[in-house]
């Protein structure tokens, strides 16, 4: 793959036209505002990341946590980028040297995919069709649709949210670059090609519109034509994945830490596991010199180093296998790449994550509750688009924004426009739809 091939500011929906510009905004850093300022974006503030959303304690949800990868993102972009112009001199003053916002957007959207209750939600929708009610369905869809919500994906569901041209909106979606767009895609294949992993980058009716992407930007067909599409990662794939495994991990063991599931001890342990005595022993003096004193602020500054030594380390690990990345060969994440010092102090903190904080009572409780939410959500309004002519049906789907296809001919596109509408909403208004349906609560008038 080619890096002025790949990096374009071309959008979707707007080939033909060339627009003028005159506010001094690239194309990129127009991307960037275009998703932070979405009501998308913005409704990440009440879609759970781990724990419950905060009473007293303030954690983290998805937004903060998409914000926060944007800024790592953005690091690891303008890392790559200051050290491959050394090597590759001809790429200067072209889009290459935008690759740090290009990445930064794509982490701001990795997750408005994302139904409401983490990964809870996405496990409701999925059982829901494979083991729950919505069964009988399988021979009444066509089967590229079943392989698709049998195994949905908040993945897809993000290059859906962009890339779709829901009703009332114009063609391509937020009309993104096609260089963010593909960033974003983590799995460049659709669901036939999931595997047991049961990981996909794009529903079936986007497949054209990534495909136009991929072959736009020359990314890798890795199947012979006839098969289900199947692509080598775009590069900058790797970075904005590198910034979600950064985040998550270290932010949960700080959240953790807040929420008393962690001692200040095995919190302290986990955190300058990153380093070697020497330096354990230099940040442990910066914190006193600098009368950093309060053990919640000394989470923060360990926390601070192990983030900047994992960005580091992911930096170089591109830059080392650049030549791999560009040719469709590299396999696993960077962080994977990293020296076994840094590498093993990562699996530490995710098999302590795996051991203490996933399974917490907490966090079990809202997935539990997330779950049982989500498949009445999705029991009730897929029977009403299965069958629209019953009086409750018809009540329920009344109550759907206009921008979903849900009264569609085709039974295919109604479902789809089902899960559309429940995994855009947030946590706090899929309970509230529940109360309603269920009788438990009533709209005060």
């Amino acid at each position: 793959m080619d890096w002025k091939k790949l990096i374009s500011n071309k959008r979707l929906g707007q080939e033909a036209r060339q627009s003028q510009r005159h506010d001094g905004r690239s194309e990129f850093k127009r991307d960037y505002d275009r998703i932070i300022f979405s009501a998308p974006f913005r409704r990440m503030q009440n879609k759970t990341q781990v724990f419950p959303l905060p009473g007293s304690i303030f954690v983290h949800n998805r937004l903060t946590h998409s914000l926060e990868v944007a800024s790592v993102g953005k690091s690891l972009g303008d890392g790559v980028m200051a050290e491959l112009l050394k090597r590759h001199p001809e790429l200067r003053d072209s889009f290459f040297e935008e690759i740090g916002t290009i990445v930064s957007s794509a982490c701001l959207a990795h997750d408005m995919g994302n139904p409401p209750f983490g990964h809870s939600g996405e496990k409701a929708i999925q059982a829901y069709f494979t083991d729950g009610g919505g069964a009988f369905l399988k021979g009444m869809v066509s089967s590229r649709l079943w392989s698709d919500v049998i195994h949905f994906e908040g993945n897809a569901n993000a290059f859906r949210l962009l890339a779709h041209q829901f009703k009332g909106r114009r063609e391509g979606g937020f009309v993104m670059t096609y260089t963010t767009l593909a960033s974003i895609v983590k799995y460049p294949f659709s669901s036939e090609s999931a595997g047991p992993h049961g990981k996909f980058g794009f529903f079936y009716p986007e497949e054209p519109l990534y495909s136009r992407i991929a072959d736009e930007l020359g990314l890798l067909r890795l199947e012979p034509e006839g098969e289900p599409a199947r692509y080598a990662r775009h590069p900058l794939v790797y970075l904005v994945e590198a910034a979600d495994d950064i985040c998550y991990e270290i932010m949960d063991i700080e959240d953790a830490h807040k929420l008393r599931i962690l001692s200040y001890d095995e919190t302290r342990q986990l955190l300058l596991g990153f380093f070697d005595e020497e330096t354990r022993t230099a940040i442990c003096k910066r914190m006193e010199t600098e009368g950093v004193d309060d053990v919640n602020e000394q989470v923060v500054y360990m926390r601070s180093c192990a983030i900047g030594t994992l960005t580091n380390a992911c930096t170089q690990v591109f830059i080392d296998h650049e030549e791999e990345i560009l040719a469709g060969t590299f396999q696993g994440s960077l962080i994977k790449h990293t020296p076994a010092a840094i590498l093993n102090a990562y699996k530490r903190c995710t098999e302590t994550s795996c051991k203490k904080i996933y399974n917490s009572k907490p966090v079990l409780d809202v997935e539990l509750s997330g779950y049982r939410i989500i498949q009445t959500l999705m029991e009730q309004m897929v029977n009403a688009v299965v069958y629209p002519e019953r009086f409750y049906s018809r009540q329920l789907i009344q109550r759907v924004s206009s921008q979903y296809d849900i009264s569609s001919d085709n039974l295919d596109d109604r479902i789809m426009a089902v899960v559309d509408y429940i995994s855009g909403m947030t946590d706090v208004y899929a309970l509230d739809i529940y109360q309603k349906i269920n009788g438990i609560s009533l709209p005060i008038v």
